[in-house]
């Protein structure tokens, strides 16, 4: 990725320290529990009755994430029963335009994690009957895309303070010798499910790598960003390397395991931007480079090479 916009260059004229529609994306699906929920949804689960029956989850963690959701506009809430009062959780088109980002994390799950608490079976696209891992292409010439394929710069609503995630981290502790029952999505839950390793990682991609840039961008305390770097080290998102003009100085890369992960990053910003969109403008805007075209990312087919659809797409059953 292409980037004008790095640590002391410009960013847009900012009127507020509002977050942007990315980092209230993903304060919103930053959750096990929330991607997990979307998951069922987009299977047709519906009444409370149900998502307490599948998963391993408190009622008092269950109303909590089904209440956000509603409030964040992914789902309704409809009253089927009034004697006792009782409510269905219905998406609406913005919970329903998710899809995407749970396929890209599902392909992303299936490829680079090798333990599971549940089954990760194959995508099919029913329209040419074949198991999938979906592809990443360009909305408008339908290429394939990756990272230096993309020339990308701040957009009106862009910058790094306001593109840091809200809230905090919402994952159970996955430290060793805590008993976890079930980790849906450990792998990226690892970026996902904290604040400052989604903005990290976020800003790696963006070509930052050195450890004052990282701290200079995003105001992270160091201690803490010590801390997240570390850890992304240890899941295998980045690679620490010593300067060959100043070995006491390291830099950070992405691993090919982390390189990887774009696509996930990609559906999200994509629905954020349809979804939660701010009115000055867009977060960011990209180029993609090959052919000249605003970038809006897409997930093709890697047999037939056509557009998904969510029609087209099972998504493993969940017993």
């Amino acid at each position: 990725m292409s980037v004008s916009a790095l640590p002391g260059g410009p960013e847009p004229d900012q009127q507020s320290a509002e977050p942007n529609a990315l980092a209230r994306a993903f304060g919103l699906l930053g959750d096990e529990w929330t991607l997990f929920l979307l998951r069922h949804a987009l299977h047709g689960i519906t009444r409370y009755s149900d998502f307490s029956a599948r998963l391993p989850i408190s009622h008092a963690v269950l109303s909590a994430r089904l209440d956000r959701l509603v409030d964040g506009g992914l789902m309704a809430r409809r009253e089927y029963q009034q004697r006792p009062p009782r409510s269905e959780y219905v998406l609406t088109p913005a919970g329903r335009a998710t899809w995407p980002i749970l396929v890209a994390i599902w392909t992303w799950e299936r490829r680079w994690v090798s333990e599971h608490s549940y089954e990760t079976p194959p995508i099919r696209h029913t329209a040419c009957g074949h198991d999938i891992s979906p592809i990443l292409t360009c909305e408008h010439c339908g290429q394939a895309v990756h990272l230096h394929d993309l020339d990308t710069t701040w957009g009106p609503s862009g910058g790094w303070r306001r593109s840091v995630p809200e809230g905090t981290t919402r994952r159970r502790s996955s430290k060793r010798g805590n008993s976890v029952t079930h980790s849906f999505y450990p792998g990226t839950m690892d970026v996902y499910g904290n604040r400052w390793s989604s903005a990290i990682v976020g800003a790696a991609f963006m070509g930052v790598q050195r450890y004052t840039d990282f701290q200079a961008a995003l105001g992270i305390p160091p201690s803490l960003l010590a801390e997240r770097l570390t850890a992304l080290r240890e899941h295998d998102f980045l690679d620490q390397a010593s300067q060959q003009d100043r070995p006491d100085w390291h830099e950070y890369k992405l691993t090919e395991r982390g390189r990887s992960f774009f696509p996930v990053l990609a559906m999200t910003i994509g629905w954020s931007e349809s979804w939660l969109g701010d009115p000055e403008g867009p977060v960011f805007d990209s180029t993609h480079i090959p052919c000249g075209s605003a970038f809006r990312g897409r997930l093709t087919c890697d047999h037939c090479h056509q557009t998904l659809a969510a029609s087209d797409i099972e998504l493993g059953a969940i017993d």
